[in-house]
């Protein structure tokens, strides 16, 4: 359902919601409406551009991540460096994605500046930390992953890596990442209390900054460095999130794309944010929405929704498969 230019309509993203709603009302109020599951993860940026309508940006998106960050546009080549652990299995290699709390701020910033002082002493590289985001500058492009490490998550990397000839820079540049990572002092006391060491980054989303350019985007309220970057590229109105549902409703009445962060209790500002929701369409000062839960589970919410009153339950909000 492409929602832009539809009046009173929304796209939320939500934490996840398989097995984790016990409210009937809100369960009944979900099975009416149009449910999917999608089989393959998607980059958050992706899934918001699919609901709007808007094509995805085919590079630059480690700058852009940059940009809204920071709010000014970077004017060098930029692509983004996550840490990840590297799991040898038996035939493959398995990507794990870490994240703050996972690597902290200071193990993140040491990890960084080491990175910085043995690669970066030729000055074709650098390396840069902003808060829980690492970044590579490089003096001439090379090609990088597409897509962030959390859409690699759990799966073989290779798959989602640059390859041939033009790839051989990067896999240079990865090799000696790797070896500068690999008996680093943050890795060796995260080993010795039992947690995933940080042996690799992943590097994607290299480019240049978009030019700044006027184009017609729903008001945003997230925080998220990406979709921030993204919206002020395209001169969208950009907020951060305002903690309820209803606070973005007051502010934009006529639509917006709000992204409800992930807390410690999910399930409590889950059933919070769809209670507002529903509210709101009940009242009908929303009539069209896309709820995009963390799972992957996708809701389509309209107006003849209502008239499906014989759906009471989903297998898809039990985890089940339908």
């Amino acid at each position: 359902m492409t929602i832009l230019n539809d009046n009173s309509a929304a796209v939320v993203v939500m934490p996840p919601v398989c097995g984790r709603l016990h409210d009937r009302t809100l369960l009944r109020w979900l099975a009416r409406s149009s449910l999917q599951k999608r089989q393959e993860p998607r980059d958050l940026l992706a899934s918001v551009l699919g609901v709007l309508g808007k094509a995805h940006p085919q590079d630059g998106l480690g700058a852009m991540r940059m940009w809204g960050q920071t709010s000014d546009r970077p004017t060098v080549w930029i692509a983004a460096a996550d840490p990840v652990y590297l799991e040898p299995r038996l035939d493959h290699l398995c990507l794990h994605a870490l994240h703050e709390p996972a690597v902290s701020r200071s193990e993140l910033r040491s990890l960084f500046d080491h990175l910085q002082e043995i690669l970066a002493e030729d000055k074709n590289y650098g390396f840069a930390r902003l808060a829980t985001c690492g970044y590579l500058r490089a003096e001439e492009p090379i090609v990088t992953a597409s897509v962030p490490p959390a859409v690699v998550h759990l799966r073989n990397p290779n798959d989602y890596l640059p390859s041939g000839e033009i790839a051989a820079d990067f896999r240079r540049l990865q090799s000696e990442i790797e070896m500068a990572l690999h008996d680093h002092p943050v890795n060796v006391e995260r080993q010795l209390r039992g947690s995933q060491p940080v042996n690799s980054l992943w590097l994607w989303g290299g480019g240049h900054a978009p030019e700044l350019h006027a184009d017609p985007h729903p008001p945003l309220f997230s925080d998220d460095p990406l979709l921030r970057g993204y919206w002020e590229s395209a001169t969208g109105a950009v907020n951060t999130w305002p903690g309820t549902i209803s606070a973005c409703l007051e502010s934009c009445p006529a639509g917006f794309v709000a992204v409800v962060p992930s807390a410690g209790d999910d399930s409590r500002i889950l059933e919070s944010c769809l209670h507002e929701l529903h509210d709101a369409v009940r009242s009908r000062r929303l009539r069209r929405m896309s709820l995009l839960f963390a799972d992957g589970i996708v809701a389509s919410v309209g107006p003849a929704d209502r008239m499906r009153f014989w759906r009471r339950k989903s297998a898809l909000l039990s985890g089940a498969s339908e």
